[in-house]
């Protein structure tokens, strides 16, 4: 396919947010360096500002070689409702009502375990989490694990190889343990309506084999690390936070099961959001601060993610369909390191006479690879925000998470094209 100059200059520019994601450190050690110009620097080591920062690079090109016309159409042909939904479901599952009811499933479920120290509730925050994102959505899923191992984990010293395996054990299984259901997930999401895949086939055909590996990547990592876990007593509960009265409790599950419901609804589950941030201001004595600057730059990271990623079907297309449906699992694997998993299956969505066997490939080598890197799946980012300040130079190494997340990726991997 012959690419137009705007496109190569969005491969380009996409390329270089990538090398971008890798060098967020160097940023962070420049403000260091120049105190002049330490805010910006700040801004461009912010993970979360990369992709939206090359995005608005590519508009000015766009408006330059163009015309304001081409450009406008362009921005207004994309869909942002993913933004806006993890925008949203992050600040709503990262309230405290929802937090609280969310670790004492944990704490209940991690006490009949018969694991000493924290081990139990680390075992069943990256077993349980993960699969419960088949049902309230991965990024709901992300949010609340992050945020219950922000608290009970991460801000409590362990160390920093037991933070970065956390981190990709956590990516790869909320990555997989949404396939459950045909909704949650949104490599799956992209596909089920044009395919015809229902819970009974996301069931069969990849539910019990995800519900495996998490298991086994759960498992995997509470033994390697066990002795640190073991040695590390259980987070004790802060007295001085009262508890969240049951009725307001389930008031904020309604409001998280509506934006779940109509979450291909931007204007409904925008609405529902806007009515919810009126709620948690009128009961503001059980809610601790609203994760809007977290869910903000999450949102701005995913539509600069989808400004970048519509420019680049004219060579990631004819990529992925040169492949057979042996090759496309390893294939689509590989380039979900690189590129939204959603992109990859919703490309081969349009593409009509695939094989089932070339499908389930494409699906399940995306999956497969979503915790390779912060970009691979759309609630990586949310995890980061969360849990990048406990990391050295409150940034995570891409690099250090690609080395992690080697291991439960393979296990996935395993799981999906041998079982």
């Amino acid at each position: 396919m012959t690419a137009t100059p705007i496109q190569i200059i969005g491969a380009a520019l996409f390329a270089i947010a990538i090398l971008h994601t890798f060098a967020t450190k160097f940023f962070e050690k420049l403000a260091h360096a120049g105190p002049r110009h330490a805010g910006l620097w700040h801004l461009l080591g912010e993970i979360e500002v990369v992709f939206g920062f090359w995005a608005m690079v590519l508009m000015v090109a766009m408006f330059a070689l163009l015309g304001s016309a081409p450009a406008i159409d362009y921005i207004e042909s994309r869909n942002f409702t993913e933004p806006m939904f993890v925008f949203a479901i992050m600040v709503i599952a990262g309230t405290r009502p929802i937090l609280q009811a969310a670790s004492a499933l944990v704490a209940l479920i991690a006490r009949a375990l018969p694991l000493p120290g924290s081990a139990a509730a680390y075992f069943t925050v990256l077993l349980l989490v993960p699969l419960l994102g088949s049902f309230i959505t991965e990024p709901a899923a992300m949010t609340l694990a992050a945020l219950i191992l922000r608290d009970q984990f991460f801000t409590r010293g362990i160390s920093p190889r037991l933070m970065y395996a956390t981190l990709s054990v956590l990516f790869v299984n909320i990555s997989i343990g949404g396939t459950l259901t045909p909704f949650a997930a949104p490599p799956v999401l992209m596909v089920a309506g044009p395919w015809g895949w229902d819970i009974h086939f996301m069931l069969s055909q990849f539910g019990w084999k995800a519900a495996i590996a998490v298991s086994i990547n759960a498992l995997g990592a509470t033994l390697l690390f066990y002795r640190e876990l073991a040695a590390l007593a259980p987070a004790p509960r802060d007295g001085t936070i009262p508890r969240v009265p049951l009725v307001l409790t389930l008031v904020h599950v309604l409001f998280l099961c509506g934006v779940v419901v109509f979450a291909h609804h931007p204007a409904i589950f925008m609405g529902l959001f806007l009515f919810f941030l009126g709620v948690a201001h009128a009961y503001i004595r059980h809610q601790d601060r609203l994760i809007l600057k977290e869910g903000l730059l999450v949102a701005f990271f995913l539509a600069g993610l989808v400004v970048l990623g519509g420019q680049q079907q004219w060579w990631l297309q004819p990529l992925l369909m040169s492949m057979s449906s042996d090759a496309v699992f390893i294939g689509a694997t590989a380039l979900t390191a690189f590129t939204d998993n959603a992109a990859l299956t919703y490309l081969g969505s349009l593409v009509e006479g695939l094989s089932d066997d070339f499908k389930y490939a494409l699906v399940a080598g995306a999956v497969t690879g979503g915790g390779l890197t912060i970009i691979a799946n759309a609630p990586n980012p949310a995890g980061v925000s969360i849990l990048k300040g406990s990391f050295s130079d409150e940034a995570v190494n891409p690099l250090g998470l690609l080395a992690a997340a080697i291991a439960p990726t393979l296990v996935a991997g395993v799981a999906f094209r041998l079982l």
